[in-house]
């Protein structure tokens, strides 16, 4: 996730009215980097071979539901389902080396270096095929600390009376109404959300109700409680999660929820892509249905790691390579489109280059598409975004319990997933494919898709009619 000047100032522009001293943020403490002095590399292996993992046995690394999710949409088990050799595991921690991240889609493995020369050493394993550096430990990070919060979510003045409260237009933007009259709420689908943070949504009152299955830290140095760290992934989870009829009613209120810390907040670089990959791997073992993400990179801390235009094709990078997996193992994959349309960069961020995934772009509340908001194609030419919804501003619920406006394609990309499951709820026996291609093709510029607005706006009456 860029950590530009644009952002900064949104986040600014949000928290304006919570000057209240009840709810301001415990102050931020710079503190030794924990992990110490250290490298991170990522090491790419040549081969699975040897492996005691069989395709024709399964059960021994996917989840029932996993391996049923296949078998349901005609998905067949291949060799990028096997876990890395554990042999090859073992030889590369002999080198005196801690690995710290893996991805069995990938076969990569992401380890602690202290010492450069063991780099060569690794190397020298007649497995390694090569070695990149992903990231270097910072002399100092910022500790964060959770804030206080609101005991109840106070109702947002100048809201219409509305049974979805403040959050009316993030549904109504897209026609999502009909499919909750039916009683498709998401119940039965289960939803990755893969963020830097939850703050405090395991002590708000009004998510009490939110059905979290679990969390996980996927950082190769993770933090004590993800529901200390920052509540973008709360405001994510907000937009999808919330059921207080009258005051804020989120797009699959009767969905349940992993929760997933994949990005580092003290630093940016190429390694938060293998915490995604490693993520979304964890997501598919487990059984999830669909997983949003509101991420994006091209430009780190250390520029030699930068992304480049000739690589936004789905296929180079590490994260996009894995996105562009998931429809293959029948997950529905939802990505905030990027936030630079202002910016040098302008396109989409990876992953949403990534193949058969719905990346999102953000409109104002007229329908026009917010300046701010990453366009297309492709590299490969390629509709970038996919579809639209809301994002400048869209209406969300804070670390701090509070009902508040926010900026983004993070929360345009949140209201789409919410809605994605209650589609696919009404929907069971349909494939990722086909749900997708219902989404894009109920889209509002479905016959002429541009690199501004994709597919448009979806309406999801209209695609669930598709369905039918």
């Amino acid at each position: 996730m860029r950590k530009n000047l644009m952002m900064l100032l949104m986040a600014l522009w949000s928290c304006i009215p919570m000057m209240a001293a009840k709810n301001s943020p415990q102050p931020e403490i710079n503190a030794e980097f924990p992990g110490g002095k250290c490298t991170l590399y990522r090491l790419t292996l040549t081969d699975k071979k040897g492996t005691p993992y069989s395709i024709s046995k399964p059960e021994a690394y996917l989840s029932k539901k996993a391996i049923d999710r296949r078998k349901k949409q005609g998905l067949a088990i291949d060799s990028t389902d096997l876990p890395i050799n554990p042999t090859y595991l073992k030889g590369i921690e002999k080198v005196g080396v801690q690995i710290k991240s893996k991805s069995k889609w990938n076969n990569t493995v992401v380890v602690r270096v202290t010492d450069d020369a063991d780099v060569q050493k690794l190397l020298a394993l007649p497995y390694v095929k090569s070695a990149l550096k992903v990231w270097s430990s910072p002399e100092s990070v910022e500790e964060q600390t959770r804030s206080l919060f609101n005991q109840e979510l106070e109702p947002k003045a100048g809201t219409p009376e509305d049974d979805y409260g403040a959050a009316y237009l993030n549904i109504d933007m897209v026609n999502g109404r009909k499919l909750h009259e039916m009683g498709f709420k998401g119940n039965g689908i289960t939803i990755a959300v893969f963020d830097g943070g939850f703050m405090n949504v395991d002590k708000l009152p009004m998510m009490k109700d939110i059905k979290i299955l679990g969390s996980k830290d996927f950082n190769a140095f993770p933090v004590e409680t993800i529901f200390a760290e920052e509540d973008h992934g709360t405001k994510v989870l907000s937009t999808i999660a919330m059921n207080q009829k009258g005051v804020f009613v989120g797009t699959a209120p009767e969905a349940s929820f992993w929760l997933m810390r994949t990005e580092d907040n003290a630093t940016e670089s190429l390694v938060e892509e293998d915490y995604w990959a490693a993520a979304a791997e964890f997501a598919d073992s487990i059984g999830v249905d669909i997983i949003t993400s509101s991420l994006g990179y091209q430009d780190f801390d250390e520029h030699e790691m930068d992304h480049t235009y000739a690589e936004l094709d789905g296929s180079h990078a590490l994260i996009s390579c894995s996105a562009s997996m998931l429809s293959k193992k029948g997950i529905i994959h939802v990505n905030s489109a990027g936030n630079e349309g202002n910016d040098l960069w302008k396109k989409i961020g990876f992953p949403a280059d990534a193949h058969d995934i719905l990346a999102v772009g953000a409109l104002k509340p007229n329908k026009k598409n917010a300046n701010f908001s990453s366009v297309g194609p492709s590299q490969d030419g390629r509709v970038k975004p996919d579809i639209m919804s809301l994002g400048s501003p869209a209406a969300v619920v804070s670390g701090r319990g509070k009902i508040n406006n926010d900026m983004g394609t993070s929360f345009a990309a949140p209201i789409i997933a919410g809605m994605v499951a209650s589609l696919w709820q009404s929907a069971p026996n349909k494939t990722a494919h086909e749900v997708m291609d219902a989404i894009r093709r109920s889209g509002d510029t479905a016959d002429v898709p541009n690199n501004v607005f994709g597919y448009g706006i979806p309406d999801f009456e209209k695609a669930y009619q598709l369905l039918h």
